[in-house]
C-alpha cells in the first residue's frame, strides 16, 4: 500500500495503518516534513498580520514625528519640539528630546503591545516582547544604539523616518522566511509528539501482544498523527490560544490504539 493511500485511510480507516510499518524511513521523514508545513500554515499568517499591523500603524505614528536631527550624539528639534507618547494597537512610539525618560521606561511602557520604540534624547531604543522564544533567538528583548554609534549621523532625521514608515512595503520574500522560522517549531514539535506517542504505543503493543518494532510503532504513528494535525490546523487558524500539541498527542495515542488493534477470529 502506498503513502497516499495510507494518508487516504488516516482519516476514516484507522485499521489500515498498520500497513505504515512497511513504508521506506525516508518516506516516513518527508511525511513529517509535510504535515508540519501544514501546521506552519496558521503561524505563518498570524505573524504575517502582526507585520501588517505594525506597518500599518507605523504610517500612523509617521504623520507624528516632527523635524528633528542628530548633531553631537544628541537629538535635536528644530522647532524645541517637546517629547511626547504615541500609542497604537501595535506599537507604542516614545519621542523623548528633553532626555525625561530612560531606555527601561521604554520597556515598562510595552503592556499588551508588540513593539516599543523610543527615540530618545542620546539614543533609539526598540523593546520587543520578553518571552523564551525571543531571548533564545535574539539574545535580548531591547536593542539600544547609541547616536554617537551612527557613522553618519546625517542619516536618522525626521524626514528620513517620516519617509520610511510612510512608505514601507512588505517584500514578497518576508513571507517566505516567516514560513521557514515557523516550520522550525512545528517540526519539533510535530517530531516531540510522535516520539512521545510511539513510546507509549509501545507500552501498549506489549500488553496487547501486537510484536511490532519501535521503528514500526514510529512509522504507524506518523500515519496516525495525520488527522489530529489536520484537526488542530484549522481550529488554529481559528483561535490564537488553542493547545494544539497536547490535542494532538491524545488523539495520536487514541487513533493509534485503534489502528494497531488485534483482528477478532471469527470462527
Amino acid at each position: 500500500m502506498s503513502l497516499i493511500q495510507l494518508a487516504k485511510h488516516a482519516f476514516f480507516n484507522f485499521p489500515q495503518l498498520k500497513e505504515a510499518r512497511k513504508i521506506g524511513l525516508g518516506k516516513i521523514i518527508a511525511y513529517i516534513l509535510l504535515l508540519s508545513s501544514l501546521s506552519a500554515i496558521p503561524i505563518t499568517f498570524q505573524v504575517l498580520q502582526i507585520f501588517k499591523d505594525i506597518q500599518t500603524d507605523g504610517q500612523e505614528i509617521a504623520k507624528q514625528i516632527p523635524d528633528f536631527s542628530i548633531a553631537d550624539g544628541k537629538l535635536k528639534t528644530d522647532n524645541a519640539e517637546k517629547g511626547f507618547i504615541y500609542q497604537t494597537d501595535s506599537i507604542i512610539f516614545t519621542f523623548d528630546p528633553e532626555g525625561r525618560r530612560t531606555p527601561e521606561d521604554v520597556s515598562k511602557d510595552m503592556v499588551g503591545n508588540f513593539l516599543s520604540v523610543g527615540l530618545l534624547s542620546e539614543e533609539l531604543i526598540v523593546s520587543l516582547p520578553s518571552n523564551d522564544a525571543t531571548t533564545s533567538i535574539l539574545g535580548s528583548n531591547q536593542f539600544e544604539l547609541l547616536y554617537t554609534d551612527l557613522t553618519d549621523a546625517n542619516l536618522l532625521n525626521g524626514k528620513m523616518l517620516r519617509n520610511i514608515l510612510a512608505n514601507q512595503q512588505l517584500p514578497w520574500w518576508v513571507f517566505v522566511v516567516i514560513f521557514i522560522v515557523a516550520l522550525y517549531p512545528s517540526f519539533l514539535s510535530l517530531i516531540a509528539s510522535i516520539l512521545i506517542a510511539t513510546l507509549f504505543g509501545n507500552i501498549y503493543c506489549r500488553f496487547r501482544q501486537v510484536r511490532y518494532s519501535f521503528l514500526d510503532n514510529l512509522k504507524i504513528t506518523t500515519l496516525c498523527v495525520t488527522l489530529p494535525v489536520v484537526v488542530a490546523t484549522i481550529v488554529h487558524a481559528l483561535t490564537y490560544t488553542f493547545d494544539s500539541s497536547t490535542f494532538v498527542l491524545l488523539s495520536t495515542l487514541f487513533i493509534f490504539t485503534r489502528a494497531v488493534r488485534p483482528e477478532k477470529n471469527i470462527t
